[in-house]
Parts: C-alpha cells; sequence; structure tokens
C-alpha cells in the first residue's frame, strides 16, 4: 500500500516553491516514489518514513535552490539547517549520508542500521524508471508512477546533464559515486 500524505515531505517542498517553480510536481512526485521505495525495502516503521521523508525532500533541491548540477553539498546544507531548527540533530549524519550516496553506483557501506542503502536504491528505481528495481515488484514501481506521474521531471533531468555537459564536459555528472 502506498503512502499518498507525508506531512513533513509536503511542508518542506512547500516552503521551497517558489525555488523549485514550475518544477514543483515534478520533483514532488519524484519525491513521494522515492520515499514509497525506500519504504519498501526498510521497516517501513515512523521513524525510517520521517528520515526517508526529510532525505527525500532535500536530495536534490540544491538544483534548484543552488541554482547548480554539483548539488549534493547545498542540499545537504539545507537538510541540516531544517534537522537542527526541527531538534532531530541526532539525524544529521545518517541524513548527510542518504544525500551524499544516493547516486553511488556501487552498494554503500554505511552503517547497515541507517537508511542510506534503502534510500540509495529507491532513487536508483526512480530514475530508471524501473529498469533496476532491486528486487522491489513491478506492480509496486508501476503503481507509485500511476499515483505520481513523471510530470517532466526524467526530461528536466535529462536537459540538467546536457546543459552540465556543455559546461562542464570533463565534470558531466559531478553527484556520481562509484
Amino acid at each position: 500500500m502506498l503512502l499518498t500524505e507525508i506531512p513533513t515531505l509536503d511542508a518542506v517542498l512547500q516552503a521551497h516553491a517558489s525555488a523549485l517553480g514550475r518544477d514543483l510536481t515534478a520533483y514532488r512526485n519524484h519525491a513521494y516514489r522515492v520515499v514509497n521505495f525506500c519504504v519498501a525495502f526498510s521497516s517501513g516503521n515512523a521513524e525510517p518514513l520521517e528520515k526517508a521523508a526529510i532525505a527525500a525532500a532535500f536530495h536534490d533541491l540544491g538544483i534548484w535552490t543552488a541554482g547548480t548540477f554539483d548539488y549534493l553539498e547545498p542540499s545537504m546544507r539545507l537538510a541540516t539547517a531544517h534537522l537542527v531548527r526541527a531538534g532531530r540533530s541526532a539525524w544529521v549524519e545518517e541524513i548527510e549520508a542518504m544525500i551524499l550516496e544516493h547516486h553511488k553506483v556501487r552498494r554503500c557501506r554505511a552503517d547497515p542500521g541507517w537508511l542510506v542503502e534503502p534510500f540509495r536504491k529507491a532513487d536508483w528505481v526512480d530514475v530508471s524508471r524501473g529498469f533496476v528495481r532491486f528486487g522491489l515488484p513491478r506492480a509496486l514501481v508501476a503503481d507509485a508512477y500511476a499515483t505520481w506521474p513523471g510530470a517532466g521531471f526524467h526530461t528536466r533531468l535529462v536537459q540538467l546533464s546536457l546543459r552540465r555537459l556543455r559546461t562542464h564536459p570533463l565534470s558531466p555528472l559531478p553527484m556520481m559515486r562509484l
């Protein structure tokens, strides 16, 4: 069963709606899909859901708030500031790792009790449009896309990638990690 209302995710995205502009719906849908996939890879109780929601809200946000495709650091700074304001400083290290490692190609070696690896897998499932599923049922991915359509998110990623390639041909995808 998909999670269709995640108040923390919605609140963070609404706070950054002006920066996201016309990409708000596309990014919101991406974040909802990632949270649902992450929860499917984890225990799904309240704390992992809240951590996944915060990480999903901020993981790519630096693209829009800092105006850069080299967005991991700006995204982590935003998440850290949010966590400190929310009294969740104990989560900073894990959430920062979730953001920093979400484009890692190989399995993440972070604390196995953390959500870094489930979050990494969840983002790969979404960015690949379910081509890579890490064992998630095809029906879950299809249901997530039916509930939260791409809304131009993947097209936007291609546009941003091409723009970065033109301006930084030796570093076209700075967010990627082996």
